[in-house]
């Protein structure tokens, strides 16, 4: 914990990653909400299958789009137009009768303009602290999103259950609209200018580093995606047991990143964070019992927050700072292509081979993303010595 003081007493820090945290957590509740307000709206999980679809390819498509917009239009401008649009989406479901094609149309809407706050405080981190802290920021914001999935999916589902999935959907929009004006609006965000891309979209892909991120991202959130289909297939759907598992894999993420966020990144660092996790879904198909489970998941999770803050710094130390959202975008999209194959190839070896087959997918991707890591690493950036370069341009105070 101590390894986090210094990164907090910087100026703005701590307000900044408290704002961007709230702004963020509807990710933990949209998925959940509109999946019980579809099947209750229309008593079918298919229809809550395609609207949740629809919203995660909006999200995949739009990921590298918007992210390279804020270097055009400006940071503020683009984060205002898509929070108002992605939360009017939301509330336009929750609040009007409408058909399963529209309901389908415009979850697609709230997912292309779901605002890029990730890629966005990622860019403005290295602006805000020295090259040296860079490291330990990155760590501390991948450790506390798991915040997000610990409590979004039990608060929504507390609200969608005991009061209404109207409600519980227009709460989460209402937090989004909340805490994203809260981040927007700080002075940071208005300050931090980023410049025009020399790049055309994707030429970012070019640089080895951060398609290895991109890859390995996929990878492993597919095993995350896929590991937590299986644990639902052991318990039922309505199982609390499947909701305590999994939350110990959130918990042991928290513990993972706290604990070893002030650890050196070197080039081997990233192979090994993943392969904890890895290890710890490999060992979960042995017994299919609840205790295990919860310490498997918990082992697996050890190394979710590590590797995810090593992923930041490689893109913060390989691409340069106007190319940096297009990047973090990038990666964005890959886990949720990653968790959609993952939760699909889950689901179909699941019903052939039950749980063990899920349980399988999430091991052999884990595994893939350590392996491509460790053959990769000779072509990672050494951060032994932190992150390089300070970025091309910092915030500047423009004249009134």
């Amino acid at each position: 914990m101590r390894a986090y003081g210094e990164v907090l007493q910087a100026p703005g820090v701590a307000r900044i990653m408290t704002a961007q945290l709230v702004a963020r957590f509807p990710q933990g509740m949209y998925s959940l909400g509109l999946l019980l307000h579809v099947e209750r709206t229309f008593d079918s999980y298919a229809a809550a299958g395609l609207v949740l679809a629809a919203l995660s390819i909006g999200q995949g498509v739009a990921g590298p789009l918007t992210t390279r917009w804020m270097s055009r239009w400006g940071t503020r401008p683009v984060l205002l137009l898509t929070l108002v649009v992605a939360a009017a989406s939301i509330l336009t479901i929750a609040l009007l009768p409408l058909s399963l094609i529209a309901m389908t149309g415009i979850g697609a809407i709230a997912g292309l303009a779901m605002p890029p706050i990730t890629p966005a405080v990622r860019t403005l981190y290295p602006t805000m602290v020295t090259q040296r802290l860079l490291t330990r920021l990155f760590s501390l914001d991948a450790t506390l999103q798991e915040i997000i999935w610990v409590v979004g999916p039990v608060a929504i589902t507390f609200i969608s259950t005991q009061v209404g999935t109207v409600e519980g959907l227009v709460t989460a929009a209402a937090v989004q609209l909340l805490g994203g004006l809260w981040f927007i609006l700080s002075p940071e965000v208005g300050r931090m200018r980023i410049p025009p891309s020399a790049k055309r979209i994707g030429g970012v892909l070019k640089k080895v580093p951060v398609v290895l991120v991109v890859v390995t991202g996929m990878l492993l959130i597919g095993g995350f995606a896929a590991s937590e289909a299986a644990v639902v297939s052991v318990f039922g759907h309505d199982g609390f047991e499947a909701g305590m598992v999994i939350a110990a894999n959130a918990f042991g993420s928290l513990v993972g990143g706290l604990s070893l966020g002030g650890l050196t990144i070197h080039r081997r660092s990233l192979a090994i964070r993943i392969a904890v996790c890895a290890v710890g879904f490999g060992l979960a198909c042995l017994i299919l019992d609840f205790w295990w489970l919860a310490l498997m998941f918990f082992l697996a999770g050890i190394g979710i927050a590590p590797a995810l803050s090593a992923m930041s710094s490689i893109v913060a130390a390989t691409v340069k700072f106007s190319d940096t959202p297009e990047a973090y975008g990038w990666i964005g999209s890959g886990q949720l292509i990653g968790a959609a194959v993952g939760s699909a190839v889950a689901g179909i070896l699941i019903d052939w081979q039950g749980p063990i087959g899920g349980f399988a997918v999430a091991f052999v991707l884990a595994s893939a993303a350590a392996i491509v890591a460790w053959v990769l690493r000779a072509r990672q950036p050494d951060l032994t010595q932190g992150i390089g370069e300070p970025p091309e341009t910092a915030p500047v105070e423009l004249p009134r």
